[in-house]
């Protein structure tokens, strides 16, 4: 049974010419209350994965006390044609905390060993260089 943690919207965009690709982060929505006020200081860390290891990292702004934030933030990651099927993308959608640490409200992953929608994402966006997809993904808790 999955827990509801909400849904992050992103889109994916490659420039095969460029070997670049841009994440745009959208907006997550419903994402599950992390603070005791019922709410969460919600960013986003997007990883840039290959065979398991983290070769980049990027994360969005911080948005304060809010389960629904807007980003519309770019996040850019080089990666060579030659390179593009063998990467993936790790999305998490953190809580910012002052005291402790930030805790993990869920996870996406698009790319080369995602399942279901994260591939079908990723598919669609080297299907179609040049143009942004943009989809909801649904957040999963961390296994």
């Amino acid at each position: 049974e999955s827990v509801d943690l909400g849904e992050i919207m992103f889109s994916l965009c490659y420039l095969p010419t460029a070997g670049r690709m841009t994440l745009t982060v959208i907006k997550c929505r419903n994402l599950k209350a992390m603070d005791i006020t019922g709410a969460s200081d919600p960013y986003v860390k997007v990883s840039l994965m290959c065979e398991g290891r983290r070769l980049k990292k990027r994360k969005t702004t911080t948005k304060k006390n809010t389960l629904n934030p807007v980003y519309n933030e770019a996040i850019i990651f080089d990666i060579p044609p030659e390179n593009v099927d063998q990467v993936s993308l790790s999305i998490a959608v953190m809580d910012y905390d002052r005291v402790g640490h930030n805790e993990v409200i869920g996870v996406c992953r698009t790319g080369i060993d995602a399942e279901g929608l994260g591939r079908d994402h990723w598919n669609e966006m080297l299907a179609y260089p040049r143009k942004p997809i943009t989809h909801w993904h649904p957040l999963v808790e961390v296994r």
